[in-house]
């Protein structure tokens, strides 16, 4: 079905045909990043102090600690293993409720320029992973009995100049010693 055109004014002329040479020559661009496979590594999940634990957490207000790891490994030319660490323990005054550990991996390709490499995987790879892990925590805690743990935005940018900084910190610290004398004839 057509539409109407009620003021009579005269349609937009279509867009040229693109040219069929252009595109025979032009070959589209691989993407930068290319997620190969994801996997859990690792999964454990503790309640040692179940189902006592229970009555004590509508006594008192339980603590959460959450820590976060990134590690990267090359496996073969422009192919990466890239793997967050997640480590979470709740305690309800010094007893602990659950204690939830994952170890959440990816393979990615990257085709970046070598000085691009390290902060892809240790920033934007981390990042495509972290709504998986978070998903996997959540219902992890949940189906152990407990409100889930949804976990907060990490900034993976932070902790890659966190660690730039410590090694930075660490080859200073290590130049610190005087230099040996050189010989001279």
């Amino acid at each position: 079905m057509s539409e109407e055109n009620p003021e009579n004014t005269p349609a937009p002329a279509p867009a040229p045909a693109p040219d069929a040479d252009a595109g025979a020559t032009a070959q589209p661009a691989e993407p930068p990043i290319t997620i190969n496979g994801q996997y859990i590594k690792d999964l454990s999940f503790e309640a040692p102090t179940a189902p006592g634990i229970f009555g004590l957490m509508q006594e008192q207000e339980p603590k959460i600690n959450v820590n976060i790891d990134v590690n990267a490994q090359p496996l073969q030319d422009g192919v990466f293993e890239v793997v967050l660490h997640v480590k979470a323990d709740c305690k309800v005054g010094e007893t602990l409720a659950f204690i939830v550990e994952l170890a959440y991996g990816g393979l990615f390709t990257l085709k970046v320029p070598p000085e691009h490499i390290q902060p892809i995987l240790l920033v934007e790879c981390p990042r495509l992973l972290f709504p998986y892990v978070r998903y996997i925590i959540s219902d992890a805690t949940r189906d152990g009995g407990f409100p889930p743990l949804l976990l907060g935005t990490v900034d993976f940018v932070a902790m890659y100049q966190n660690q730039l900084q410590q090694q930075q910190a660490a080859q200073t610290a290590g130049e610190g010693e005087p230099p040996a004398p050189e010989e001279t004839n």
